[in-house]
């Protein structure tokens, strides 16, 4: 049963359109009282492949906000809330893979369950910093993401901080 199903079951019949509008925002109230950007929910995870361009890794700027893993290159390209980013695929604690978790919202360490936000952002767990940045700039539709440079935020927070594409 998909979510409209759901929701038509509880409330006994078929939602109207305003109905099914009115619950829709009540759902992005209740994300906002969670501290949840409405943003956040809408999230997808897909798989890249970026263009070897020297020392870096060239991606088309995503079209809209999403987590993208290029698994070979070891990178995770984030848009979101007018920001680009480009991550280490592993955990800066103790080097073990994240992973995206849709319902969530958040980045998670598969090894002792750190938890980051879609910007990199620390927020629980036995990591004591920041996901790791690789610096990134745009030219024109692409961004260049190298493989060489990246940033610790406790090492360089100004350099962390700068780590970004804003759109």
């Amino acid at each position: 049963m998909n979510g409209c199903e759901d929701i038509e079951k509880e409330c006994g019949g078929t939602l109207s359109r305003r109905e099914f509008i009115q619950a829709g925002g009540c759902f992005m109230v209740a994300l906002a009282a969670l501290g949840l950007p409405p943003g956040a929910a809408a999230l997808p995870v897909g798989s890249i492949s970026g263009a070897n361009a020297g020392s870096e890794k060239q991606y088309s700027v995503p079209a809209a906000d999403g987590v993208n893993i290029d698994r070979q290159a070891q990178v995770i390209l984030v848009r979101f809330q007018n920001g680009i980013y480009a991550f280490a695929l592993s955990c800066p604690h103790e080097n073990a893979v994240v992973k995206w978790l849709p319902k969530d919202h958040r980045f998670q360490c598969t090894k002792h369950d750190s938890e980051y936000q879609p910007n990199g952002a620390h927020t629980k767990g036995r990591a004591t910093r920041n996901m790791d940045r690789f610096a990134i700039r745009r030219d024109g539709p692409n961004v260049f993401v190298d493989l060489g440079h990246w940033f610790q935020s406790d090492k360089d927070p100004a350099g962390w901080a700068s780590a970004a594409i804003q759109i």
